[in-house]
């Protein structure tokens, strides 16, 4: 029987569990439930037992016959109890799961030392969403039945996400040592450590599950992914490659050499990419991935065909078509293609106008193309819609110095002197300002200050400072 999704971790896993590796030991969940006596031996609910209940089982007459005979007595027998447990398994059949707490609760008023029927109610508090309850009666199962190993299994599957490192985790551990040679509780263990963040305890349960069931790919799956977000590429890469040679169109997989090799920086992750891509076509957050990978290695007509393709797929969704035309700018900009970049920035403004880096990045192209009236524009809106934001107020000073405005310069710099220590450049900056706005005293300091910081590193401007710091003093001792 096959295994369900690995994120199928609500409300049902505990079912899914029972028709899954418990089929291996219990014929079906319908037997598990009710029936056999098989079954209440295996939950401590035995022959004895029901012979107490109902007065009229012997002991004799019960541990003499086969479980088969136990099973036909039982239905022959006008027993309160066992009527209670037939009523809740039909509401249970049902669904209809709050109606099945009264009987259980009646039965277990009766005989409460009996694990079986506290796990049938934790059963239908966990379909009900009660949790607390649902945790409450599978741990009351466990305090009579030690050695119950489908409470403890259940019990962890309830919490692997909700409380994974104080409940799941002890649970699910036991429920490994109870089941040894079952693939599912190793798993199940290994994604509650995952939860926990337990990530070298999770690859050891991975590697125990997948070892006892290798034909089953799920463990293997998490396994990979687990080395993934460890950065243990290498590893991760191995894996997923062990998986494709099962499955060579596991998507899942696909992906994860693509990811592993593009963390190793290997040129191939580009075509790893594409081949996820052919199988998994609309997936735009890998496009996105191999859009960027293409214009690292500088392939840049390449990621525009590969953002063509995506774009044609997006229809009218915004977010994605402004991750888009982002993505396109980058390009162009690193093509030097100007123009094209402020159409394309422009547009992505239209669909997000108080995008701060939007209008930021349109005014510094405006900036290389020495169009300074629309680079203030685009830069002042820019900090109008993020005020902090350091390369704003260093563009804005950069485009208004160019643009011969030294009084509005010298206020930039005063501002973004709040936010960082004034290196050499912007005292050289200054210097320049106040000397065109003839203001020899702050000029001068102004160059002093550059020389003092610059240390050698820019020639042109020290001669310039030099030479104009000895005009400056003969300005202000004539001035004396």
């Amino acid at each position: 029987m096959g295994h369900p999704p690995a994120n199928c971790f609500s409300v049902w896993g505990w079912e899914l569990w029972l028709r899954g590796d418990l089929g291996k030991t219990l014929p079906s969940f319908v037997t598990f439930i009710f029936g056999l006596a098989a079954i209440f031996a295996a939950t401590a609910f035995s022959p004895s037992a029901v012979a107490q209940t109902g007065g009229q089982n012997s002991s004799n007459k019960t541990q003499g016959t086969s479980q088969g005979t136990v099973a036909g007595s039982r239905r022959k027998l006008a027993n309160p109890l066992n009527d209670l447990l037939d009523e809740a398994q039909r509401d249970i059949e049902k669904k209809e799961f709050a109606a099945a707490i009264d009987p259980l609760q009646k039965f277990i008023a009766a005989q409460p030392a009996i694990a079986y029927g506290h796990f049938e109610l934790a059963y239908v508090f966990t379909a009900l969403q009660k949790a607390d309850e649902a945790r409450g009666e599978y741990e009351r199962a466990i305090a009579i039945d030690p050695k119950m190993a489908e409470a403890y299994l259940n019990l962890g599957i309830l919490f692997i996400e909700r409380e994974p490192a104080a409940v799941a985790v002890p649970n699910l551990r036991k429920a490994v040592e109870l089941l040894p040679a079952q693939s599912r509780p190793h798993y199940l263990l290994g994604v509650a450590q995952e939860n926990a963040k337990d990530y070298s305890a999770a690859a050891e349960s991975f590697e125990g599950a997948y070892r006892l069931e290798p034909h089953n790919l799920e463990p293997i799956v998490h396994l990979a992914n687990l080395y993934l977000r460890l950065r243990r590429p290498v590893d991760a890469e191995k894996k997923f490659r062990s998986i494709l040679e099962a499955q060579p169109d596991n998507a899942q997989a696909l992906l994860g050499v693509a990811e592993c090799m593009a963390a190793q920086k290997k040129p191939e992750a580009a075509e790893a990419y594409r081949a996820y891509l052919a199988a998994q076509p609309t997936d735009s957050g890998a496009r996105a991935r191999l859009v960027h990978l293409l214009v690292e290695q500088q392939q840049y007509d390449a990621a525009l065909a590969e953002l063509n393709r995506a774009e044609a797929d997006q229809g009218t969704n915004v977010a994605a078509n402004l991750d888009s035309l982002k993505m396109r700018a980058d390009i162009q900009i690193a093509q030097k293609k100007w123009d094209d970049s402020i159409v394309t920035l422009n547009k992505a403004i239209a669909l997000a106008p108080r995008d701060a880096q939007l209008h930021g990045g349109l005014g510094r192209i405006y900036l290389q193309k020495r169009d300074f009236p629309d680079a203030l524009k685009e830069l002042k809106i820019a900090l109008q819609l993020d005020g902090k934001n350091l390369a704003y107020w260093k563009d804005l000073n950069s485009a208004l110095y160019l643009s011969g405005d030294c009084v509005s310069t010298l206020a930039t710099l005063d501002e973004i002197a709040k936010m960082e220590t004034p290196g050499a450049g912007p005292w050289f900056i200054r210097a320049l300002c106040y000397d065109k706005l003839n203001q020899p005293k702050p000029a001068l300091d102004a160059y002093q200050e550059f020389l003092s910081l610059d240390q050698g590193q820019n020639r042109d401007q020290i001669w310039q400072a030099q030479e104009r710091s000895k005009v400056l003093r003969k300005v202000l001792e004539h001035k004396r």
